[in-house]
């Protein structure tokens, strides 16, 4: 089973700024708590054991807010100096992490995926990166994953209005060679440069999961979140 995690959370949050302004949008404050609070109890209840926080804008006050661990389980923070892209900053994180397949989540959203059956498929086809995918209906906001029937990704399309489909849940299992065999480097995407441009050539898989998912990137679920997630504090 996978252990570390690279969660990024260097992102400007533009589009929640209206609501949150005084702070990275990995910290809006969800019930009194920040937001990657909820996501780090979620993967360790799922079993990681060591985190990588890739940060950029206002990383500062994420380091001052959980410093060396949450809960006794250790966090390391990958410091983009310049912005780096999705692709970039895990490129810039991994070297801080040390086994062959890392977990890589957005912190910026809440997929309850199971993380063992994600596994399960990651292993057993041998891919270089295996997605967990959200079913949804009736969106426009995200773009939708096509899959063959053994679960290999077919194409990734563009956003557009559909009745229902697969969305990227960004909840990721990774090979640490991913973009060595790729060959990227610097400051890319990891939607556009690793997964659309090479859909066709490395094996990535996936596995549909209709757990829970919000994604805090806009005001509306922002305020959503307040509700839902008194479900999932522990305290």
């Amino acid at each position: 089973m996978v252990r570390e995690a690279i969660i990024l959370a260097g992102g400007f949050g533009t589009r929640l700024r209206a609501v949150v302004e005084d702070r990275p949008k990995a910290l809006a404050p969800i019930n009194g708590r920040p937001f990657l609070e909820y996501l780090l109890d979620y993967l360790i209840r799922s079993g990681l054991e060591r985190f990588v926080f890739s940060v950029g804008y206002r990383a500062r006050q994420i380091e001052e807010h959980f410093g060396a661990s949450y809960r006794g389980y250790p966090i390391r923070y990958a410091l983009e100096t310049e912005p780096l892209g999705t692709g970039g900053g895990i490129l810039n994180a991994l070297p801080l992490t040390s086994e062959e397949t890392v977990l890589v989540t957005n912190g910026d959203s809440l997929f309850l995926a199971d993380l063992a059956a994600q596994w399960k498929v990651h292993t057993e086809s041998a891919a270089v990166a295996t997605l967990a995918l959200r079913p949804m209906r009736d969106f426009s906001r995200y773009g939708r994953v096509e899959l063959a029937a053994d679960g290999r990704v077919l194409a990734f399309r563009e956003k557009e209005a559909v009745a229902e489909g697969l969305i990227n849940g960004g909840v990721y299992l990774l090979r640490r060679d991913a973009f060595a065999l790729a060959e990227l480097n610097g400051a890319f995407s990891l939607e556009k440069d690793f997964f659309g441009a090479l859909v066709a050539t490395l094996p990535f898989y996936a596995r549909p999961d209709a757990a829970y998912f919000l994604d805090i990137g806009i005001p509306e679920d922002f305020a959503r979140a307040q509700a839902d997630f008194k479900a999932f504090d522990p305290g």
